[in-house]
């Protein structure tokens, strides 16, 4: 089966483009839990969605909770914040302040988690948007909890839901020790269309005297 593996050129592409939308989306945690915030180099593969459910089950932990949001446009897919479900509360504590008891904690987790997961999804959405000069829409988030394989399911009869471009960025609010991943999900449909966009975005740099990609 072709599983629209990426060439290095669009792999590479599709790295920095992201690392645009992930240092917009830092950012973005940096303002809201006052702390420094420490990202890895995005990583961009093509991978069953095992593989992918493997990838953040780190150090063998395995409930975890994510912030999801669809997105439309010229390609589609789900953004998902994800994180272990034993470092929510810790997360919203730093959001929201240690002020609070942990009683309120428990009663602003949803609302905090969605509303965090809004700005910085949104954020590294729309920066790669911006980048590639096409307009995204996105759902209102919704919070999942499970393991690897049930955040990452197919959601309907996706055609190649099998394969997904897996987009994987590692974040640490380091003082909180708080880690999660901010994972891009999409079908072999729209990893051809996103293909397609991505190599006319690598077209117009090379057509640039100092152009250059990664």
């Amino acid at each position: 089966m072709d599983t629209g593996e990426l060439t290095d050129l669009e792999q590479d592409a599709l790295a920095e483009i992201a690392n645009m939308g992930v240092s917009r989306a830092a950012s973005n945690l940096r303002q809201m839990v006052g702390e420094q915030v420490f990202l890895s180099v995005p990583s961009v593969k093509i991978v069953t969605r095992e593989a992918a459910s493997r990838l953040v089950e780190r150090e063998n932990v395995t409930k975890l909770v994510a912030v999801q949001q669809s997105f439309e446009g010229p390609f589609a897919g789900r953004a998902l914040l994800i994180f272990p479900e034993a470092q929510s509360l810790e997360l919203v504590r730093s959001i929201v302040g240690d002020q609070h008891s942990l009683e309120d904690v428990i009663d602003l987790e949803q609302e905090a988690l969605a509303e965090t997961g809004n700005i910085i999804l949104n954020g590294c959405l729309a920066t790669i948007a911006n980048v590639l000069h096409r307009t995204m829409r996105m759902s209102l988030p919704s919070i999942v909890r499970g393991d690897g394989a049930s955040l990452f399911e197919v959601q309907g009869t996706a055609s190649g839901g099998q394969f997904v471009l897996f987009l994987f960025i590692d974040f640490n609010i380091k003082k909180r020790d708080i880690h999660g991943f901010i994972a891009l999900l999409m079908d072999l449909p729209s990893i051809a269309a996103l293909k397609t966009i991505v190599n006319d975005f690598i077209s117009a740099i090379e057509r640039q005297p100092s152009g250059h990609v990664g």
